[in-house]
């Protein structure tokens, strides 16, 4: 009998949750590495390991028998990556794209360097430097590296602010006035072919610098959309290997489009495709790592996101306000199964399809105001005789 494919994937959180419950519907095996043990796929995956996936010799292990390597994080050790190319394994992204993505200060001097539009920067070594750049300001300042889910990065308004700053290499960014905030992602076959979701509307919760609503397609105009999905398949072409690309996108308030940042996996940004598309960005991804033809990118339904963010401190995390909502047609829950709920921590997400922009509004509404993620409520040792 023919041997069932083992894809290797390092990290063993939401995305590759997900990731995996696609998966369960082929004949493929997935073998998942991440140091945590609870993590959200060490339950559901066909073999887990614990292990540190931002090593170079336990990567090498853990992958060394599988057919394709995959990540669902950037902080992954790229050298062996690149080994993994030379042994002949199939790794999506490839090791060079995975290099520049993860480097905040290559990834802007990429887009430069092939001409895609994004706002101006400079690459400083330190909080020093700040000074010397300050026709930047106002702007953003990102770490280089290590960066995630709105950490690594914080404004900078005037030279003043460098005292506080970041210390270390960074991105200085200038700040963009900012109509929309967009993203397309764009799938990149083996064989050349190139396609693009249709655009999401990202409104981010300002405290915590997340993704708190998505909304597809966004409220552009027919023209704006078709501009926005060429621009994410020039950055997949760019990069010129196979793969998925969630390209996030300024829209300013001058009517330009700006790449912001690009993830080489899937993303936040694509969870609504799971129900909303004929092809999840997770079927893709699938269908990519197993040389499948590519699925159809089109939406069926408007569509919304809604992160559920976990609030009330640490613990063991509890769903409030299900009921009413399950009740709904067009509502889908999406737990991550985390053991532990932390405030500001992502612990799922609700998707949201409805006939027309009003009621996707209205369905949006109810669940900010009556879906959260506690902690459970601790008992109290007794102290009765």
């Amino acid at each position: 009998m023919p041997k069932t494919p083992v894809i290797a994937l390092l990290g063993g959180g939401q995305l590759g949750r997900m990731f995996i419950e696609n998966a369960l519907r082929y004949d493929v095996t997935v073998h998942v590495l991440d140091p945590d043990p609870r993590c959200s796929c060490a339950g559901i995956a066909s073999r887990f390991v614990q292990g540190r996936f931002d090593d170079r010799d336990t990567v090498l292990a853990f992958a060394r028998d599988a057919d394709v390597v995959g990540i669902e994080i950037e902080h992954v050790s790229v050298e062996a990556l690149e080994e993994l190319e030379r042994m002949g394994k199939r790794v999506i992204p490839s090791a060079a794209t995975l290099r520049t993505i993860k480097d905040k200060g290559l990834q802007k001097t990429f887009y430069r360097g092939h001409g895609i539009p994004t706002s101006d920067f400079a690459l400083i070594d330190g909080r020093e430097a700040i000074a010397g750049h300050a026709q930047l300001l106002p702007a953003f300042l990102k770490l280089r590296e290590g960066g995630y889910d709105g950490r690594g990065v914080m404004p900078i308004t005037g030279v003043d602010d460098a005292v506080n700053a970041f210390d270390g290499p960074c991105v200085l960014e200038k700040r963009v006035a900012v109509a929309k905030e967009l993203a397309v992602i764009a799938v990149l076959h083996a064989d050349g072919s190139c396609a693009a979701y249709d655009p999401v509307e990202m409104v981010f919760d300002p405290k915590l610098n997340l993704v708190d609503v998505l909304v597809a397609p966004a409220d552009v105009p027919a023209a704006r959309v078709a501009e926005a999905q060429e621009l994410a398949r020039r950055v997949a072409q760019a990069f010129a290997a196979p793969g998925i690309y969630a390209v996030e996108m300024f829209l300013s308030t001058d009517g330009e489009l700006l790449v912001n940042e690009t993830a080489p996996r899937a993303h936040n940004s694509g969870h609504h495709t799971i129900e909303a598309c004929h092809s999840s960005q997770y079927d893709q991804l699938l269908r990519l790592y197993m040389g499948w033809p590519m699925g159809d990118t089109r939406l069926r339904s408007t569509a919304a996101m809604v992160n559920l963010i976990g609030e009330g401190g640490t613990g063991v995390p509890v769903l409030e306000g299900a009921d009413a909502l399950l009740a709904q047609p067009g509502a889908y829950v999406h737990l991550y199964g985390k053991a532990e709920t932390r405030t500001g921590r992502k612990m799922g997400h609700v998707t949201l399809l409805a006939e027309d922009r009003p009621a996707l509004d209205r369905m949006v509404d109810a669940v900010r105001g009556n879906l959260r993620v506690v902690p459970a409520p601790t008992t109290e040792p007794s102290t009765a005789n």
